[in-house]
C-alpha cells in the first residue's frame, strides 16, 4: 500500500481537485491508496478567524460562515456530477450548521476553550475530504472515506495533541486489514481523545496524519503531493537558483523542516523514521517531476551541503554574568523557567567560560521570557553576579544542512568567510556534535544576501553573481553596458561570473530592477524611469542589501564622487573612473581607503590615470612587493597629446579641440583638460598610490592657456576664446618646430615635488613618437634606477576606459 498526502495548494480549488483524483486514478491500477488531504485552501484560517471574532462578540463572524459554505458548494457544483449532488449538499449543510452552532456557543459566552476552537478548526479537513471522497467514487466506485478521528487517538492537549501509537496503530492496522476498498480517503489534521473530543495535530498536521497511516499499515511508501518539485537547496521564493534536492536522508530532512523547509511539517518523520518507509515530495502540478526522495540511503557521493535554511523573527536571549561560572544548576534554572513560561528554545549557545549562554527564541516571546529570566536570577542580578537579561530582535537563523558534512573539513570556515566578505555579520554559532547541522544568528535585514552568498558558494559551481549599479550612460557608459552583453555569456560560461545590471542613472532618470536589467532595451528602459536623485539611487541600492554589489561611477561629477563613503560602508564595492574622490582631500582619499578595508568592500579606479593601462594596478604590485618609486614622469593626457599632435600648420588648435571632443576624448567640460587640472589629479593619484601624501595645491600647474580663456564660464565662450587667442597657440606650435621638438603635457614628479606643463621633447625622448591619443609613464624606483618601468598605450576613448572600468569589474569577481 502507498500513502499520499494532498496539501492546501492541492486541493484549493475544483481544478486543482481534479489533478489530484487523476494522480489518484492512475496509481490506484497499481497499488491500494490511503489517500489523506487537507482542508480547501484558506478554509482553515477563515475557521479561526470565525471563532476569534464570534468569542469576541463580533457578528461578522456569520459572514465568514456564509462564505465557508459558499466556497464548499461551488466546490461541489463543479465536481460532483448533478445526480450525485442533492445528497452530499445536504451532509455538507448539515456539518456547516454544526459549525455555526459552535460559533453561536462562543458567541453567546464570549469565550473561546481549546477544545472548542480544536472542534471548529477540524471542519475544514471534514468538508474537503467528503467531497473529494465523493468526487473520487465517481471514477473509482471502489473507493469510501473514513474519519482520521476513528483511527488516531491523542491526549488532551487541544491545538497540538500527543499520538498514542499503541492505540492508534492497533485500530490503524485493523481498519485496513478489513477494508477492501482500492482507495480510502482520510481527513489530515484531525484527531480525538480518548473521551472522544475532536484534537488538531498542529498546522500543517496533515503530512503527519499521512505519516502515522503510513506508519501503521508498514506502507511501501509515503507520497507528499505539493505545489513544488520537492525540498529545495534553499527558499526559492528568496534565492532565485535554489534547485530540488533529488535524495535525502531522514535526518537531513528533519533538520530543514525545522528550520523553515515549509514543504515538510517537521513531526512527519519520526512515525515513518523507525520502519523505514520512504517519503516522496511530489508535485501535484507537475507529477512526472522526479521531486525528493528521503529515505535512510540518500546519495552519499553528492553534495555534503543538501541545503541552506533559515527561520526569521528570532530573538537573541543573553543571560552573562560572573556568577554563572562553576555555579552547577544555572543552565537548569535558566531553561526550567523558559518551560513554565512555554517558550520554545530554537537555538542555544554557551561559551566554555560558563560566563554567558545565549538562547534564541521568537520574537513574540522576548520580553515574557526577559522578565520571567530577570525574576528568576533577582537575586543574583541584586548582587551584582549576573547581568539583567540582555534581548536583541529582528534576527534570523541560517542553517547549513548535510549529514555528510563530518567528512569535509573547513566547510564551517567557508561559511563565515562568505558571509564576512559580504559583511553580514554574525551575532552568534551553533554546531552540533553530529555536525549535521552550522547554524549562525544574523540580522534579519541580511537573510536575503546571506542565503543568496552561501547557495552561491555551495551550490552553483562556484559562479559568482555581481549586482551592478551603474551611474553614467554617457559615451563611455554606453560602450561599458554595451561591453556587458556582448561578454556576459562568456563570463559566466568561462570564468564563472554572472555580470547583471541591477540599475543605472542618468542626470535625469533612473531605472532598478533586483532581477537584472534587460541589456538589450536599456535606453528604452531608463527613457521610461523614474526620475533621477542620487539621494533615491542610494538608498535602493542599500535596500535591495545585495551581495557582491557594486557602485559604477562613470560620470566626472564631483556631487557623486562624495557619496562613495556611503556605498563603501554597506559593503558595496566601488569601481569609478571619476578621479575627483581619489584627488580630493588626502583626508577624504585615506578615509575611503580606510572604508575599503574595513568593510572588505574593493575600491578601484584604474581607469582615473591611462584609461584602460594597467598603471595603477602596476604600482599596486610594486609597492606590494616592497618597491619605493622615487621619480615619474608621464604624459598623462590622451586628449592634450591628441590636439597637440594633430595641432599644425593646417590643424587649428580650435578645431583639433572640437574634434577631441567629438571623438569622446576630452571631459564634458574642455578646459579641464586644457587647463592642466585633469593632468594634476592624475599625476596627484600616481603619487598618493605610491605612498606619498600630498595635496593638489603642492603640485606646481604651469598652465598653457590665456587667462581670458580660463575665466570663461561656458564651453561656447571657451571655444570663441581659442579662436580669439589663436595666435597664441599658433606661436606655440612655431617655438616648437624651430627647436625640432614636439609639443607635450607633462607630468612630473620627483624629490617630494610635483609639476604639470608644456614641454618642448626633443627627438632622443621616448615622449617624442607619443602618437594618437596615447599615453605612456615612467616609474623609476629603487628597483628600476637606470632604465625606468614604461607603460605605454591608448589612454583616451570611450572604448578603451569603458574596457578598463570592466576590468576593474572583473577583478572585483576573482576576489
Amino acid at each position: 500500500m502507498i500513502v499520499l498526502k494532498f496539501g492546501g495548494t492541492s486541493v484549493a480549488n475544483a481544478q486543482n481537485i481534479q489533478l489530484a483524483i487523476n494522480i489518484v486514478t492512475e496509481k490506484s491500477k497499481k497499488e491500494k491508496l490511503a489517500v489523506v488531504v487537507s482542508a480547501l485552501s484558506g478554509i482553515t484560517d477563515m475557521l479561526l478567524i470565525a471563532s476569534q471574532k464570534a468569542a469576541s462578540k463580533d457578528e461578522n463572524y456569520k459572514n465568514n460562515i456564509e462564505e465557508i459554505k459558499q466556497k464548499h458548494f461551488e466546490t461541489i457544483s463543479l465536481l460532483i456530477d448533478s445526480n450525485n449532488q442533492n445528497q452530499l449538499l445536504i451532509k455538507i449543510n448539515s456539518q456547516i450548521n454544526q459549525l455555526q452552532t459552535l460559533l453561536d456557543g462562543c458567541f453567546l459566552l464570549g469565550e473561546l476553550s481549546p477544545r472548542t476552537s480544536d472542534a471548529i478548526a477540524s471542519f475544514g479537513e471534514l468538508l474537503s475530504s467528503q467531497i473529494i471522497a465523493t468526487a473520487l467514487q465517481q471514477t473509482i466506485p471502489n473507493s469510501n472515506f473514513k474519519d482520521s478521528r476513528e483511527l488516531i487517538k491523542t491526549n488532551s492537549n487541544f491545538g497540538k495533541a500527543a499520538v498514542n501509537f499503541d492505540v492508534t496503530n492497533t485500530l490503524i492496522e485493523d481498519y485496513f486489514i478489513s477494508n477492501k476498498s482500492q482507495v480510502v480517503i482520510l481527513p489530515g489534521f484531525i484527531a480525538s481523545s480518548k473521551d472522544g473530543n475532536t484534537t488538531t495535530l498542529g498546522r500543517g498536521g496533515s503530512d503527519y496524519t499521512a505519516a502515522i497511516i503510513a506508519n501503521g499499515v508498514n506502507a511501501d511508501s509515503l507520497e507528499i503531493w505539493t505545489d513544488v518539485n520537492g525540498m529545495f537547496t534553499a527558499n526559492p521564493k528568496i534565492v532565485k537558483q535554489a534547485q530540488p534536492i533529488e535524495s535525502i536522508s531522514y535526518q537531513e530532512a528533519m533538520e530543514l523542516s525545522h528550520f523553515g523547509a515549509k514543504v515538510l511539517y517537521p513531526p512527519t518523520i519520526q512515525p515513518v523514521l523507525n520502519s523505514n518507509i520512504p517519503i516522496w515530495i511530489k508535485n501535484t502540478f507537475e507529477p512526472e517531476a522526479y521531486g525528493t526522495l528521503i529515505s535512510n540511503n540518500p546519495d552519499a557521493n553528492a553534495n555534503p551541503i543538501k541545503g541552506i535554511s533559515h527561520i526569521d523573527k528570532i530573538a537573541l536571549l543573553t543571560v552573562e554574568g560572573s556568577g554563572l561560572i562553576g555555579v552547577a544548576g544555572s543552565s537548569k534554572r535558566l531553561f526550567e523557567v523558559l518551560s513554565q513560561e512555554n517558550i520554545n528554545v530554537i537555538f542555544i549557545t554557551q561559551a566554555s567560560s560558563e560566563h554567558s549562554i545565549c538562547i534564541g527564541i521568537q520574537n513574540q516571546d522576548a520580553e515574557r521570557a526577559r522578565k520571567a529570566i530577570n525574576k528568576t536570577f533577582e537575586l543574583e542580578i541584586a548582587q551584582n553576579k549576573i547581568d539583567n537579561c540582555i534581548v536583541e530582535k529582528d534576527l534570523c537563523i541560517v542553517a547549513l544542512v548535510g549529514e555528510n558534512m563530518k567528512n569535509h573539513q573547513g566547510l564551517s570556515g567557508k561559511m563565515f568567510s562568505t558571509l564576512g566578505k559580504n559583511n553580514v555579520n554574525i551575532r552568534a554559532i551553533a554546531q552540533g556534535a553530529s555536525e549535521r547541522n552550522i547554524s549562525v544568528v544574523i540580522n534579519e535585514k541580511d537573510v536575503k544576501k546571506a542565503l543568496n552568498t552561501l547557495h552561491e558558494r555551495f551550490f552553483e559551481d562556484n559562479t559568482k553573481q555581481l549586482n551592478l549599479f551603474v551611474m553614467g550612460v554617457g559615451n563611455v557608459g554606453e560602450k561599458f553596458i554595451d561591453q556587458i552583453h556582448q561578454q556576459k555569456k562568456f563570463l559566466k560560461e568561462n570564468m564563472k561570473m554572472n555580470v547583471r545590471v541591477i540599475a543605472m542613472s542618468n542626470s535625469r532618470k533612473m531605472v532598478f530592477d533586483e532581477d537584472g536589467l534587460s541589456l538589450k532595451d536599456w535606453k528604452s528602459l531608463l527613457d521610461n524611469g523614474e526620475t533621477a536623485t542620487i539621494s533615491e539611487f542610494i538608498s535602493k541600492a542599500k535596500e535591495l542589501n545585495l551581495r557582491n554589489s557594486i557602485f559604477v561611477d562613470i560620470t566626472a561629477n564631483g556631487e557623486i564622487a562624495s557619496i562613495y563613503d556611503q556605498f563603501l560602508k554597506q559593503n558595496i564595492a566601488v569601481v569609478t573612473c571619476n578621479k575627483i574622490a581619489c584627488s580630493s582631500q588626502y583626508d577624504n582619499y585615506k578615509n575611503l581607503k580606510n572604508l575599503s578595508r574595513k568593510y572588505n568592500a574593493p575600491f578601484l579606479f584604474e581607469t582615473n590615470v591611462g584609461a584602460g593601462l594597467p598603471i595603477i594596478d602596476t604600482l599596486k604590485h610594486l609597492i606590494a612587493s616592497g618597491d619605493k618609486v622615487n621619480r615619474i614622469n608621464a604624459v598623462l593626457s590622451g586628449s592634450l597629446n591628441f590636439i597637440f599632435n594633430n595641432f599644425s600648420d593646417f590643424y587649428n588648435f580650435h578645431d583639433v579641440v572640437k574634434e577631441a571632443g567629438v571623438q569622446g576624448f576630452t571631459e564634458p567640460d574642455p578646459k579641464i583638460d586644457l587647463s592642466g587640472v585633469d593632468v594634476a589629479r592624475k599625476i596627484l593619484i600616481l603619487i598618493r598610490e605610491s605612498g606619498y601624501e600630498m595635496e593638489m595645491e603642492a603640485i606646481e600647474n604651469n598652465c598653457f592657456l590665456p587667462q581670458e580663456c580660463m575665466e570663461t564660464t561656458n564651453n561656447e565662450d571657451f571655444f570663441k576664446s581659442l579662436i580669439k587667442h589663436s595666435n597664441h597657440f599658433e606661436n606655440l606650435l612655431s617655438e616648437a618646430k624651430a627647436k625640432d621638438c614636439r609639443i607635450k603635457f607633462v607630468a612630473s614628479f620627483d624629490n617630494g615635488k610635483a609639476s604639470v606643463g608644456l614641454q618642448f621633447i626633443p627627438k632622443e625622448s621616448p615622449f617624442y613618437n607619443l602618437e594618437g591619443k596615447d599615453n605612456i609613464v615612467e616609474f623609476y624606483t629603487d628597483r628600476y634606477i637606470d632604465q625606468p618601468l614604461i607603460i605605454k598605450g591608448a589612454g583616451a576613448g570611450a572604448a578603451v576606459t569603458a574596457s578598463g572600468i570592466f576590468a576593474d569589474v572583473i577583478r572585483i569577481g576573482n576576489v
